[in-house]
């Protein structure tokens, strides 16, 4: 039914119990499961209290750090390394901690739980609930630490490009400005209730300094995320206005030819009417004029459009 238990002892060795109560007789015990298995609702309904039963069946979630009798509801996200998925689209794990025990419920693949997961089959499972939680904490953070530094030197990328005028629009900024939104969407509750859980009782007082300072971590990572966002509406605006001037200039460039050829437009439709009494029929010199005297025309206007400072 779960994807794996552990009986912990105190020195980090495990073993894999063959009773399905919540605790047994090592320092804790610890319970993952994926929430699309069918008997996970049975089994927290028989060994999780109802409301922190409720939190870890829960499909959909937001970082959250409530004491609750005498353990903990925790929800954290971390960021999503799942093949073919982004990973902005964080992942979460929903978990129930005691002095005792722990729960832990992913919808998807958390590869942080995973190496966890693997320490405690090589026998290097955290040694007591509060040291899981501050491992676990402690991986989560550094992958949103790395994803942050990422986009930041994307982000760089971007503004460096701005130097070259002749550079179109980086298909990837849209992107990157979804990405810090939907990191930020996320990572705000994260660094509230990172500095909860440094102060729950369940946690013990050694432990503090540790987690405060991933929640510091956290804290950075948001105002970077903040930073961020404003850069790259920065370098999208400067990528506006460069499109719209240059289409500005286009458009006068257009005008001013109209304005150029309006005058000499209006005198050949002029002289292309083919009624009698126009001038010049029999003179076989009378299109030479016609063609110098709008070449003419076509000057004056030019030079009437510098003085203006038009051109």
């Amino acid at each position: 039914m779960p994807i794996c238990v552990f009986d912990v002892s105190e020195d980090g060795s495990t073993t894999v119990p063959d009773t399905h109560t919540l605790t047994g007789p090592a320092r804790y015990r610890w319970w993952h499961f994926d929430l699309s298995d069918p008997k996970l609702a049975d089994w927290c309904e028989t060994n999780v209290p109802a409301i922190p039963a409720g939190a870890l069946m829960q499909p959909e979630t937001r970082p959250r750090c409530d004491s609750y009798e005498d353990g903990l509801i925790l929800n954290l996200r971390g960021i999503n390394l799942n093949a073919g998925q982004a990973a902005e689209e964080m992942v979460s794990i929903r978990m129930w901690v005691t002095d005792r025990a722990v729960v832990t419920v992913r919808l998807r693949r958390v590869f942080a739980i995973d190496e966890i997961r693997q320490n405690a089959v090589a026998q290097m499972a955290p040694p007591t609930t509060a040291a899981f939680v501050t491992a676990l904490v402690t991986r989560l953070t550094a992958r949103v630490q790395e994803e942050v530094s990422a986009i930041g030197k994307l982000t760089e990328f971007f503004e460096a490009d701005l130097e070259d005028d002749t550079t179109p629009v980086p298909k990837e900024l849209t992107q990157s400005r979804r990405r810090v939104i939907r990191l930020r969407r996320y990572l705000d509750p994260q660094r509230a209730a990172l500095n909860s859980l440094s102060k729950t009782p369940l946690i013990p007082e050694a432990d503090h300094p540790a987690l405060r300072e991933l929640a510091n971590r956290t804290t950075m990572a948001v105002e970077e995320l903040d930073a961020l966002r404003d850069r790259l509406s920065a370098v999208q605006d400067d990528h506006d206005l460069d499109v719209a001037r240059k289409q500005a200039r286009n458009s006068f460039i257009l005008s001013v030819g109209a304005g150029i050829f309006l005058p000499i437009s209006f005198l050949t439709g002029l002289f292309g009417v083919n009624i009698g009494g126009m001038p010049g029929l029999e003179n076989p010199w009378a299109f030479t004029a016609l063609c110098i005297a709008m070449l003419l025309m076509a000057l004056l206007l030019l030079l009437a459009l510098r003085r203006k400072k038009w051109l």
